[in-house]
């Protein structure tokens, strides 16, 4: 109560700053630990606050808001720390949004970890504030141009809450099949649930990450992924090298035999007309596959392995 009531008062014209006490071995270590940053915090928000928020995740072992010495306010943001770096990885993509205080808290990687050094910590995060607050020390606004949603050097997409299951070729062909943008390179952590997909411009990434939200195209594998930006820009001079398109997911049935062979009777039906298709030899393995999943079915599977003249698969379908 003392906390809450009498932190921020003034006293002889100064306000002071009340917090819970800590003996210097009664914090753990955390130099080890894995780090996030926590910004957008409201002026309420006390260290035993934040830790309070975050000590769902078991791991947790510290909490600290980071103070202006001068003015005994809190800057707006803090580090809370991990032993174990799913738990900090679920707390990003779990609690950002979320509302603590007055405000929705932003969560990321700490750029800089958050050791015993709080002078240091105030230093080297006072752009971070600013970059997170979208305000200076002073109260000023200030243009958010280095914010990844803003920053154009920012062509990554993070994948979060991905299944243990999902391999990097999974990851590829479900964004190849939003079709947002061409594709750089794609990256799965499958030990740790997460991934990367990195586009050739800022814009396609942006789009990425919005239809990656969306309910219809968020789960994978039963799991519902959670996008954002990538933590660093892609460095200047980076050359483009577009990832072919992955290789069509395996159709029950079929064998890359039958699909090169069906991909032939593509070609004809663009030379001789679908009534090339009729003919008795024309007939194929892909018929029987067809009937089993249906035509809508068919046409996707036909549409996902590079087959781009889905009227004239449609006719194919038709005629047998």
């Amino acid at each position: 109560m003392a906390i809450l009531s009498l932190n921020g008062r003034h006293l002889f014209g100064q306000p002071i700053k009340v917090n819970w006490a800590y003996a210097s071995g009664q914090r753990e270590d955390t130099s080890g630990h894995f780090n996030i940053f926590v910004g957008d915090l409201s002026p309420e928000v006390t260290d035993a606050t934040l830790f309070a928020c975050f000590s769902v995740y078991p791991s947790c072992s510290d909490a600290r808001v980071m103070w202006d010495q001068k003015t005994g306010r809190s800057r707006g943001f803090g580090f809370v720390s991990f032993r174990n770096q799913q738990d900090a990885q679920s707390a990003i993509n779990d609690l950002t949004g979320k509302w603590l205080g007055s405000r929705q808290i932003r969560c990321n990687w700490a750029t800089k970890g958050a050791g015993n050094n709080e002078d240091k910590q105030s230093s080297d995060a006072k752009s971070v504030v600013e970059l997170t607050n979208g305000s200076s020390e002073d109260g000023k606004e200030t243009t958010n141009t280095e914010a990844p949603e803003n920053n154009p050097q920012y062509t990554t997409v993070y994948v979060g809450n991905l299944a243990p299951e999902v391999t990097q070729l999974d990851l590829h062909r479900h964004f190849h099949s939003l079709g947002a943008g061409v594709i750089e390179e794609v990256r799965v952590q499958r030990d740790k649930g997460f991934g990367f997909v990195r586009y050739s411009t800022h814009a396609e990434a942006a789009l990425a990450i919005q239809m990656g939200n969306t309910t219809q195209s968020s789960y994978l594998f039963g799991k519902q992924m959670k996008c954002s930006w990538g933590s660093k820009p892609t460095p200047p001079g980076t050359s483009s090298n577009p990832l072919p398109p992955p290789a069509a997911a395996p159709i029950p049935g079929l064998s890359a035999a039958d699909l090169l062979a069906y991909e032939r009777q593509i070609a004809m039906s663009k030379m001789g007309g679908v009534h090339a298709l009729m003919h008795p030899q024309a007939q194929h393995p892909l018929k029987q596959a067809a009937m089993g999943v249906g035509s809508a079915g068919a046409s996707q599977a036909i549409y996902d392995g590079g087959f781009q003249n889905v009227a004239a698969a449609q006719q194919l379908m038709y005629y047998q």
